[in-house]
């Protein structure tokens, strides 16, 4: 199986998604160089952090966290890419696997009771055949060792991208564009809402509000990354 295994990397070499340098056997997605470089926030480890107060006065959040920085422009913006647009759920996974051991090593993160990811509508999900935050919450599901339920929140509607928006604008784009089925199932729990990467937060306001809505719900929110000028 060794020889099969590395054959199968000469013919077909896997590479670290950010910097495109092949990755040694232990190696599972980033390359060590990268993931030493890596722009962490530790926002785990402050309940008042930056993400946090941008969801001040909108919404009711227990807490907020995303791993890395995203710049543009950045080796990570590429992996970031990959994940969406290239067919690579598998990086979703190995990060967001690798985000729930980051969490798990806080005193000050509040672990949640369920994982449920910022969903498709099913025209996108068919043209992309996977929904990315749902790559990266089943690999948040394993770090954390918390259970994901994807048949709660859905996107009935399709919308246009976010991209170019403006803040009040990608907020009327996303706002009563959720809904949720299946209540019963998130009844009196805490919710971890996973995204890939936050820029202005609509998305997550818009499903966190629907999710609110069920009686004892709480909410907080993750992300693999925060998109923001100044960091």
């Amino acid at each position: 199986m060794f020889l099969i295994s590395s054959l199968f990397s000469l013919l077909l070499p896997r590479t670290c998604p950010a910097c495109q340098r092949p990755l040694k056997d232990w190696e599972e997605c980033l390359c060590l160089k990268c993931l030493i470089q890596l722009p962490v926030t530790h926002f785990q480890e402050d309940p008042d952090n930056r993400l946090a107060e941008i969801f001040w006065g909108r919404v009711k959040l227990s807490q907020a966290v995303a791993w890395f920085y995203f710049r543009k422009g950045s080796v990570y913006q590429e992996a970031l890419h990959k994940l969406k647009y290239n067919d690579r759920p598998d990086i979703g996974y190995s990060l967001g696997k690798q985000f729930g051991c980051e969490l798990n090593k806080s005193r000050v993160f509040i672990h949640p009771d369920i994982l449920v990811p910022v969903p498709l509508n099913k025209k996108k999900y068919r043209k992309r055949g996977y929904n990315q935050s749902e790559a990266i919450a089943r690999g948040l599901s394993a770090g954390l060792h918390k259970p994901l339920i994807t048949n709660v929140l859905i996107r009935p509607v399709a919308t246009s991208t976010q991209t170019r928006k403006s803040r009040y604008e990608r907020y009327l784009n996303v706002t009563g564009k959720f809904s949720v089925k299946n209540p019963d199932l998130i009844e009196n729990r805490h919710i971890l809402l996973i995204d890939d990467v936050v820029t202005t937060g609509a998305t997550l306001e818009a499903c966190a509000e629907v999710l609110l809505k069920i009686p004892g719900v709480s909410v907080s929110v993750a992300a693999l990354a925060w998109a923001t000028t100044g960091t």
